[in-house]
């Protein structure tokens, strides 16, 4: 040690060059929160470093008399308890806006190996679904829940290329609001299900696509390809994705009830899980309003009212769009905690 210099002051030095980054770090989010632009991760990381910070600020207490460095950090941490403690009744904590951009897209990324999994889940179901009815076509009915999709696909075409009226007028509200019902009882059940440590979800998703297999087999096998995708590429290519979403949730659900790999007790799997819960079904609801209005404005005329080809460029260009936001959207802020498998 050189001649003169205090081990304390030592130890002092190296403390502060430990705690100036985590201080730094949670200044600028402060400064950010002023303007209410913090996302559910950034809260979260806001509270870890403030009791870092007060933790830093109970240790100086060893450090002997008032410093500079305690005048820095008394005011921080008091302004960081503030924010914390709050009660904000004029503005909400989380925007909108923050949450389109970065909220959802990075819940879904934190827990894209449960998408995979509900993923798998539904393609499975479809090659099912599609080898049922190539193998035995009469196996419709057990497939097929709907019964305008019983009848052969090449009529079913024929009869809606020929209608001289609008069989929707009138009615298209109505009819967008029982499909965003439907599709929204089906996405909550996949979550509920879950519950029995995501066995029942997977079911759900592989039922769902047998159903889909199965149609979609049953239309290219009569020629009608070019109709099968005009009619679903542009609600399904919102609603099948939102479905596999609500499949994930119940996946991640499921995953903290069983616990594998982590040690954690239960509650606190559970805690650790639930904002993610509770944002993804939220955006599943966002996207199945979405695909009912599509679905009742948009993908239930066909030529020649409107032109199959302008429908599947419609829906494959949804489609990419959805893919873009949810893989890419709030990559280029650096989220306050890092994205974890499922």
């Amino acid at each position: 040690m050189e001649p003169g210099l205090h081990p304390m002051i030592l130890d002092l030095e190296r403390f502060v060059a430990a705690g100036r980054p985590v201080w730094a770090e949670l200044e600028a989010l402060l400064e950010r929160a002023v303007g209410g632009r913090l996302g559910l991760a950034e809260a979260r990381r806001l509270h870890h470093l403030y009791e870092r910070a007060a933790a830093d600020l109970g240790r100086l207490a060893g450090f002997g008399p008032e410093s500079e460095t305690r005048r820095y950090l008394e005011p921080l941490v008091a302004r960081a308890y503030a924010e914390i403690h709050e009660a904000r009744g004029a503005r909400a904590r989380v925007s909108l806006r923050a949450w389109l951009r970065a909220g959802f897209p990075r819940a879904f990324r934190r827990r894209a190996s449960a998408f995979r999994l509900a993923l798998a889940a539904t393609l499975a179901g479809v090659l099912f679904g599609a080898l049922a009815v190539a193998l035995d076509p009469a196996a419709k009915p057990a497939l097929m829940p709907f019964p305008h999709l019983l009848g052969d696909p090449a009529e079913r075409v024929a009869r809606e290329e020929s209608a001289a009226t609008d069989r929707l007028a009138g009615a298209r509200t109505s009819f967008s609001a029982m499909l965003m019902t439907h599709n929204t009882r089906v996405a909550i059940l996949a979550l509920a299900l879950g519950m029995t440590w995501a066995f029942g979800t997977h079911v759900l998703l592989f039922y769902n696509g047998v159903i889909l297999g199965a149609v979609c087999l049953d239309y290219l096998r009569a020629g009608q390809g070019v109709f099968l995708a005009g009619w679903l590429l542009p609600h399904g290519s919102v609603e099948i994705p939102a479905i596999l979403t609500a499949g994930q949730a119940g996946i991640v659900l499921g995953g903290a009830l069983l616990g594998w790999n982590d040690p954690r007790p239960l509650p606190a799997r559970l805690r650790a899980a639930g904002p993610d819960l509770l944002t993804l079904i939220a955006g599943v609801a966002l996207l199945l309003v979405w695909a009912g209005v599509i679905e009742a404005f948009f993908s239930q005329y066909h030529e020649p009212q409107l032109p199959y080809l302008v429908k599947i460029l419609f829906g494959l260009g949804q489609l990419g769009a959805l893919a873009a936001w949810l893989g890419w959207a709030g990559r280029k802020e650096a989220p306050a905690r890092q994205e974890e498998p499922s």
